[in-house]
């Protein structure tokens, strides 16, 4: 059967048409700069063939989605009722939204509940389940949350150390985010080992412009790095991560800057464009480095340090580990980063293989035969994941 995944962000939608259970890719896509003056949209299809439209305006999801509508049927299936569901990518579940569901009135109202959690994605979410429901009213909806593989983490790990109230009133707690990112590759990693994850103690990173890094104990999230929301944790591309939270009532004293001033200066001025004033780009940096330029070492030291930090911690939280996993645009094709990260982690006994690691964008393996832990590049396939979670639940 033909599965739609829609993964519709604050100003891009992503999509892939899969023939599942076989997970083949019939057709993929983005469209880019909505709302914008010209928007994008690249468009591919099984067969190779490519179309890239760079002249058309999509001032609303809406308008984005009904001409991937209109690309799948010029030549993908002959008609919309062949795609029998949609999974959609939702990134914040809060508390009640904690598992894979069908998408009723209700949800929806439920997914709207979370906004002021994460008012970047949400409105675009409901965009996108509302225009499937009247494109696709015979294909049902699946949500699948972000936030859901985090739901496992114990209490001890997810309450932050303010008056409890704040969390029975209002929620504040650490939800996670890249969930979908983190099950898939530990799930992947245990496939590759030959082994039951539920006997495997797995550290995930996923990095990129956005970047967390996940403690999988047994299968299960034990520990991550966002919070609240997806800033903190490691350095990224404009988010700053970790920080002392006294920083933001200190600006607003001394420079009196107001709440919608300093969410946008952690979010996205901050990271590594903050702290190289050059580039929130990671490629456009490591060139700078091999340049011996001092603003992008500075950055780069920074942001390798947070990811070598959070992998020690996790290291601790779960008493072994067994294999850490890169994945993500970063983590996928920089072997900068990993070679950088990996080699202060002798301490666990990891030992990289410079020439496995020169790899970019492939499934490998780059570790020495002889480290003690097994760290391996790992594409992400959230898509695929997605699809394969909205197949179980319309087979029920």
């Amino acid at each position: 059967m033909k599965i739609l995944v829609l993964n519709c962000g604050s100003s891009t939608v992503k999509y892939q048409l899969l023939e599942m259970p076989a997970g083949e890719v019939v057709a993929k896509g983005n469209v880019e700069r909505i709302g914008e003056p010209v928007g994008i949209l690249k468009h591919k299809t099984a067969d190779g063939k490519c179309v890239e439209i760079t002249d058309q305006v999509f001032p609303t999801h809406e308008a984005g989605l009904n001409k991937v509508f209109e690309l799948l049927l010029a030549g993908t299936v002959k008609s919309l009722d062949e795609i029998k569901a949609v999974g959609h990518r939702v990134v914040h579940g809060g508390e009640k939204l904690t598992h894979t569901c069908l998408v009723d009135d209700s949800i929806i109202e439920a997914i709207n509940g979370v906004y002021p959690l994460d008012p970047l994605h949400v409105p675009a979410h409901v965009i996108g389940l509302n225009v499937a429901k009247k494109l696709l009213p015979n294909a049902p909806s699946v949500a699948v949350f972000d936030t859901s593989f985090h739901q496992t983490i114990p209490e001890y790990a997810y309450l932050y150390a303010v008056p409890y109230k704040l969390y029975k009133e209002d929620h504040i707690r650490r939800y996670g985010a890249h969930g979908t990112s983190h099950m898939y590759v530990a799930n992947r990693m245990a496939k590759i080992l030959g082994k039951d994850i539920k006997d495997l103690n797995i550290i995930t990173c996923h990095i990129g412009s956005g970047s967390s890094i996940t403690a999988v104990e047994g299968g299960k999230s034990v520990d991550t790095s966002m919070g609240l929301t997806p800033l903190e944790g490691l350095v990224m591309g404009t988010r700053c991560g970790d920080i002392d939270p006294a920083i933001l009532t200190y600006l607003g004293r001394t420079k009196g800057m107001n709440a919608d001033e300093l969410d946008e200066l952690i979010n996205k001025k901050s990271g590594l464009l903050g702290l190289s004033e050059i580039s929130n780009d990671c490629r456009v940096l490591e060139e700078g480095v091999e340049k011996g330029d001092a603003a992008s070492i500075r950055a780069m030291n920074v942001f390798n340090y947070r990811i070598v930090k959070y992998i020690g911690a996790y290291a601790m939280v779960m008493g072994r580990v067994d294999a850490i996993v890169f994945t993500a645009g970063i983590g996928e094709n920089s072997p900068y980063v990993r070679g950088e990260v990996c080699k202060r982690l002798g301490l666990l006994g990891v030992e990289i293989d410079d020439e496995r690691n020169d790899c970019h964008g492939k499934e490998r393996k780059i570790s020495t035969d002889a480290s003690k832990v097994d760290v391996w590049v790992i594409p992400t396939n959230e898509e695929l994941a997605i699809a394969q979670e909205t197949f179980d639940i319309v087979n029920r």
